[in-house]
């Protein structure tokens, strides 16, 4: 009796996307609220609906395709199996790291796997941790960093 009411051409109501309250970073164990980078792409969506883009992976995908949380300097590369935590991060990450000085996580991580003058890479449980500092020389800052289930020979990051 009350269908008659509604107007013609409607849409159906569609509550927006909401991540939980807060993104959480665990840097041992390489996850994202408990999301790993090798995951897929619908299956983080899933997870974390609040994505502000997405790119399905195929030979035209810029960097192998990924889910992008550009609000909040989030990024799942879903081809490369890494998720790459930026400058802006404004969750939690279980281990300072972003501004932390170079050579000052020794006591969390060890020594690096590999070494250059603006990035370092750990080999950590779950595959590898790669920093990236603002700076060569003991005075760099991480600006950024990376989270990958592949080891260091099979890691391929987005340039």
């Amino acid at each position: 009796m009350l269908s008659g009411l509604a107007p013609a051409g409607m849409g159906q109501l569609k509550a927006k996307a909401h991540c939980p309250d807060q993104i959480v970073v665990d840097v041992l164990n390489g996850t994202v609220n408990e999301i790993k980078p090798n995951l897929g792409e619908n299956e983080i969506k899933e997870l974390l609906p609040c994505f502000t883009s997405s790119e399905d992976e195929g030979p035209t995908a810029k960097c192998g395709g990924g889910v992008f949380f550009k609000d909040k300097d989030l990024y799942f590369y879903t081809k490369r199996d890494y998720i790459e935590i930026g400058p802006k991060f404004t969750g939690k990450i279980s281990i300072k790291l972003l501004g932390s000085k170079r050579g000052s996580m020794f006591s969390q991580l060890g020594n690096p796997k590999i070494k250059d003058d603006l990035w370092e890479a750990y080999e950590m449980q779950y595959g590898t941790l790669v920093l990236h500092f603002d700076a060569a020389g003991p005075n760099g800052k991480v600006k950024f960093f990376q989270l990958s289930t592949l080891n260091t020979d099979q890691l391929s990051l987005c340039e």
